[in-house]
């Protein structure tokens, strides 16, 4: 068996009195799209962050590609290959979605954003930028200013710029947040198409999308995993029926 992408042991969080990450054993296989549920509350923005880098646990490790990222910072776990589709918080809405990637890609070489004028003219950043926003969707949208770009537009640039980073790993934080049905669908449905080409840790409140993309769940609970396995299994089980996902979402 292929050692885990991602392997998380003995996480734990704590604010004051609180635990926001209680001992979490959690690992992610290459390949594989593993997401994590809970309700609000449950800790996973804290879990993820650590694994970002954004947070230090107050004891566990974290390895990533068979390094222990623990204590690395969240650019040095970037170079490594772990992309978080929010650690650039927001588009550049003044600029163009090819502006956006190419700025993207810029970065990750190690260039300021404030050379964007030399990047909007230089084809070795153009060229591939132009062939990241063809996988998303947005090849048609390159030179709509990212302001004006729909939600799920702006949703999908966001996950080209992580892509322009050249990632091993994507941690996707709600990408269907704030969605219509239709937008909903058709990022599930691309989504799918990143399956296997990336390993994809996704958080996502969206049962729909969660059941009809992952290979495999987990549920966290005031900051404890109460359940790890595929979503039949996930389904079937009491414990995760009873804290969050309840018997109308269970059957649906």
């Amino acid at each position: 068996m292929a050692e885990p992408m991602l392997k998380v042991e003995g996480l734990t969080k704590r604010f004051g009195g609180v635990v926001a990450t209680d001992n979490v054993q959690f690992d992610v296989a290459p390949g594989e799209l593993h997401a994590i549920i809970g309700p609000n509350g449950a800790g996973k923005t804290t879990f993820v962050a650590q694994i970002a880098g954004q947070l230090r646990p107050d004891s566990g490790t974290i390895h990533f590609d068979n390094v222990d990222v623990t204590h690395l910072t969240t650019p040095q776990r970037s170079a490594r290959g772990l992309a978080r589709s929010f650690q650039i918080t927001s588009i550049f809405k003044d600029f163009s979605a090819l502006q956006n990637v190419a700025l993207a890609i810029q970065a990750h070489d190690g260039h300021s954003f404030r050379f964007w004028r030399p990047a909007a003219k230089d084809a070795s950043l153009i060229e591939p930028a132009r062939e990241i926003l063809a996988r998303v969707g947005l090849e048609a949208r390159a030179h709509v200013l990212g302001g004006n770009l729909a939600h799920g537009e702006q949703r999908q640039l966001e996950i080209a710029m992580a892509l322009a980073t050249k990632p091993k790993m994507l941690l996707l934080d709600e990408p269907m947040a704030g969605m219509g049905a239709d937008d909903s669908e058709r990022m599930t449905k691309f989504l799918a198409t990143l399956k296997r080409t990336y390993t994809i840790l996704l958080i996502e409140h969206d049962m729909d999308a969660v059941f009809a993309l992952a290979d495999r769940i987990t549920v966290l609970v005031y900051g404890r995993r109460i359940a790890t396995g595929t979503p039949p299994e996930i389904r079937g089980n009491a414990e995760v029926r009873a804290a969050y996902l309840g018997e109308e979402s269970v059957n649906a």
